[in-house]
């Protein structure tokens, strides 16, 4: 079964591989802010890198999502899943966060810290 299309402002970002699997990568000042906010869960894809990053916000996200704050090698430092909308999330040890529409993220690190 083919993959659902990826939102516009998804589809020019660079791809990366984290946790075993290939996701955007927000490289700019606008996908940082807006992350997978204002999408539908089907334009959403399979996740997005945030790099430099240890705070989210889920102001305008239309599904929970499974947070992974990631160290200087990609490793899981903290994990919050199931973050509803309208939500802050932060942890002080993360160089990126890896955001997951939450449906999914539990088959990523099912023991996640």
């Amino acid at each position: 079964m083919p993959e659902p299309p990826l939102a516009k402002r998804l589809c020019r970002l660079p791809v990366a591989a984290v946790l075993g699997r290939e996701v955007r990568v927000a490289t700019g000042p606008r996908a940082r802010l807006l992350g997978l906010a204002y999408l539908d869960r089907e334009d959403a894809g399979p996740g997005l890198l945030i790099p430099r990053c240890s705070s989210v916000h889920t102001v305008g996200m239309r599904f929970a999502l499974d947070l992974y704050f990631l160290g200087g090698d990609r490793e899981v430092v903290a994990a919050q899943l199931g973050v509803r909308p309208r939500r802050l999330a932060f942890c002080g040890r993360a160089k990126a966060v890896l955001e997951v529409p939450a449906e999914e993220g539990g088959e990523i690190l099912p023991d996640a810290p």
